[in-house]
């Protein structure tokens, strides 16, 4: 009995004991639960940028956490009290600030305002970690202040950071970094194209508005270059975006303190530069500002002819008017001397189908330096900012640019198996842009839901004028030129021109007329929708013969151009699933057979993606379709005239990789697939890839690590590289004619002090031999050392 009585007892008390650890445990989970809180927020800087890499702090509770690449911090289970917070970045000021956690405070919202301080910002990257190369902020990519996790839209940026890592020297190597982008085609004046998802995309663009630089681009001014991902004519117009997209060119601006560096960088081939940035405040309330770059360059070509020598300065000047409105001028200058870049094109009568098997020597230029041309440009930037109240801001903005090239370019034909032809063209040959553009931006609510809206009008003319005649050389052998190579001099070309036919005409005479909204709707704070339309009137005034008086090809045209999308963040500010219908077009002169004028073409963009961002890693992986239609193409039933019902598509995938997953390790690197081909077309093309559209496969890849403590911070090492599948220059039905496939490899060591920075580039490591879709001979290994003074 007592043995019964004793089990009994033991069950009860067992029963009694786990029922009191029970009661116990969850009251002290409620209690927890209700006396924990959380602090989060953003921090920014006075410009407006967010910060990224700072510390933010309760000393009493010793928690930390560092903000992200969009200045977000996050600091949980915070117990019931009161608390100083703080916020340290080297290179900045900020004050601490008083916080509550109680039962009524239990999810404080605490922002950050940062202003520079004298000190040098440099320290920030020798001193700290973090993902340095993920910032993403920009006002210009939908033109409003919009994150990158909130944008339906894919973009990339390369910062002036990442640049001066890389010790780059000019502005093409920038875009190794661009995931797509290819090896840059170089066109006479020295100006550029790449592709953008497999459409040839100029450089047009400066500071959001269109600025047509027909000429060699300095990075010397780069603060960033945005590329911007698909047909884009709703907010920027189809004269300066392609189907695929555009490259914004983001110049650097004044701030408030002193500041400047000095650098210097030689290398192989002669290649000797001298740049300066220095900025300064104009008066004691630091509201008057002004920044200068400055760079003079000059360089051969590793081939036995070819130069390039420019100088260009860039003077910028803010001045804060009153607390609403702020005046920007900024302004670029450059002139240069130089030899045409390679053009050359094969013969489609040889048994050669690829530039390798044509055998053209490496190092050959079949060009001479006294056959030279020079080029002017200047970019004029006016900025008026307005804060009409605090739900709408005012931009005003006038664009003027001038691009001139005078002198003599080379073309070289092949016209057999063995020889070729060089062709001369003296040329004088101006353009004029102008842009004025309007912008209102507005942020409020409507009911509980959230609107950013942009409503803007644009006004954008081009007008250039020719005065050109071109000649022929004598044909000679390129396998083995002998004597003959050392004809093409301009004492011999000259007395040609003496009898050849100029051709005086305004090449260019257009101008467009827009009118645009676009809006960011919250649904909620997780799910955005975003809607705009554009309205474009385009005139162009046609090709004007001064000595026949005659214009051809006047026509005027009216476009629309729509875009959808939609953002759901699955986790706030960290992942998001989004989609996007955007739109391009492309206007087109001339009419068909029965009289009917051509439409514009239409580009249209149907993408899907996921973007992830914390604070080790951000990505953005997309897949894409897009479809031009009206499309003109020859008539098979009348001849000389054509039919407007061609279509094309390209469509593919995207990956982007920023990411820091140690400290002092950064990696940036991309990949593409692009299936592009004309669907309905001549039947020399049809089904067929474009030759304009590049690799079908890219890849690139820039991995760098750097002391972040201790006596040697600021030492550090970087190695990357590029890769390019073959491709075509031509490819027709009856004829191809191809470009291997690359891989070019660099390397570079560093040391980065807050006063100085040496560093030391090596550029194709294996000497790898590849070509442009121009078929130019691209450099082989390079060295380059740079010296910079900070101060």
């Amino acid at each position: 009995m007592k043995t019964i009585f004793k089990t009994l007892e033991s069950n009860v008390l067992s029963k009694v004991l786990v029922l009191f650890l029970t009661l116990f445990f969850c009251s002290e989970t409620a209690f927890s639960q209700s006396t924990l809180g959380t602090i989060s927020g953003h921090a920014i800087v006075k410009d407006g940028n967010y910060l990224q890499g700072a510390t933010v702090k309760i000393s009493e509770l010793n928690k930390t956490t560092t903000t992200d690449s969009e200045g977000a911090y996050q600091l949980k289970n915070i117990p019931y009290g009161t608390y100083l917070v703080e916020i340290k970045l080297n290179g900045y000021d900020s004050s601490p600030s008083s916080v509550l956690i109680d039962q009524n405070n239990l999810d404080v919202k605490l922002d950050f305002e940062l202003t520079y301080t004298s000190q040098k910002l440099e320290e920030v990257i020798v001193s700290t970690g973090g993902n340095r190369f993920a910032r993403k902020e920009s006002e210009e990519v939908s033109k409003m202040k919009l994150k990158n996790m909130e944008n339906p839209q894919v973009y990339t940026i390369v910062s002036k950071e990442l640049m001066k890592e890389q010790v780059i020297t000019d502005y093409n190597s920038a875009f190794k970094n661009v995931p797509g982008a290819g090896i840059a085609e170089v066109r006479n004046q020295g100006r550029t194209t790449n592709i953008s998802r497999g459409f040839a995309t100029p450089q047009l663009v400066r500071n959001g508005v269109g600025s047509f630089t027909y000429t060699t681009i300095d990075p010397s001014n780069l603060e960033r270059i945005e590329v911007i991902k698909g047909p884009s004519a709703t907010l920027f117009g189809s004269t300066i975006s392609s189907f695929g997209g555009l490259f914004n060119r983001v110049t650097k601006k004044p701030f408030d303190f002193f500041k400047g560096e000095v650098s210097y960088s030689a290398g192989d081939w002669d290649l000797n530069r001298l740049t300066a940035d220095i900025n300064a405040p104009l008066n004691e309330d630091k509201t008057a500002l002004f920044r200068i770059n400055t760079a003079l360059h000059s360089e051969r070509s590793f081939q036995d002819a070819g130069f390039n020598k420019s100088f260009f300065i860039a003077p910028s000047f803010s001045y804060q008017v009153n607390e609403r409105l702020t005046l920007l001028i900024d302004a670029e200058f450059s002139t240069s001397k130089g030899t045409s870049p390679t053009r050359l094109a094969p013969w489609t009568g040889g048994t050669a189908h690829s530039i390798e098997e044509l055998g053209i020597p490496y190092k050959l230029s079949f060009a001479n330096n006294t056959v030279n041309y020079t080029s002017q440009q200047y970019n004029i930037f006016t900025q008026l900012k307005y804060k009409i109240s605090d739900a709408w801001t005012s931009q005003t903005i006038v664009s003027r640019t001038r691009s001139s090239s005078d002198g003599y370019v080379v073309a070289l034909t092949v016209l057999s198996n063995e020889t070729l032809r060089q062709q001369v063209t003296n040329q004088e040959y101006p353009y004029y842009g102008t842009d004025i553009q309007q912008n209102f931006n507005g942020d409020f609510k409507i009911g509980k839901l959230r609107n950013r809206v942009v409503v803007g009008f644009d006004y954008y003319s081009l007008r250039a004028t020719r005065n050109d005649a071109s000649i022929n050389m004598p044909a000679i052998n390129f396998k083995k030129p002998g004597d003959a190579y050392n004809n093409f001099t301009i004492s011999r070309i000259q007395p040609l021109f003496a009898t050849a036919k100029y051709t005086n005409f305004v090449s260019n005479n257009e101008r467009t007329y827009s009118a645009y909204v676009s809006d960011v709707l919250n649904i909620t704070d997780k799910i955005l929708v975003m809607g705009g339309i554009r309205a474009d009137r385009y005139i162009n005034k046609g090709v004007y013969y001064p000595s026949r008086d005659s214009i051809a090809g006047n026509y005027n045209q009216t476009a629309f151009s729509p875009r959808l999308g939609a953002v759901y963040q699955i986790v706030k500010e960290k992942v998001s699933v989004f989609t996007n219908y955007m739109n391009g077009f492309n206007n087109v002169g001339g009419s068909d057979f029965n009289g009917n004028t051509f439409k514009p073409n239409q580009a249209n963009q149907i993408e899907s993606g996921l973007k992830f961002d914390f604070n080790k890693i951000s990505a953005t992986i997309s897949y894409y379709n897009v479809k031009v239609t009206n499309v003109t193409r020859d008539d098979p039933d009348h001849v000389n005239f054509q039919i407007q019902d061609g279509t094309q598509v390209s469509k593919g995938f995207e990956a982007e990789l920023i990411a820091n997953p140690i400290r002092g390790l950064n990696i940036v690197a991309g990949y593409t697939y692009n299936d592009s081909e004309y669907t309905k077309a001549n039947p020399s093309v049809n089904g067929l890839r474009p030759t304009t559209a590049g690799s079908p496969r890219t890849a690139n890849l820039w991995a760098s690590y750097r002391l972040v403590e201790g006596p040697a911070s600021g030492l550090g090492f970087g190695f990357g590289g590029i890769y390019g599948s073959e491709y075509y220059q031509t490819n027709t039905a009856t004829f191809k004619f191809s470009i291997p496939s690359y891989t070019v490899l660099d390397a570079s060591i560093f040391y980065d002090r807050p006063r100085f920075r040496l560093g030391l580039k090596v550029d194709n490591l294996t000497n790898e031999k590849y070509w442009s879709y121009r078929l130019a001979a691209q450099n082989p290994t390079r060295v380059t050392g740079n010296l910079t003074f900070k101060f």
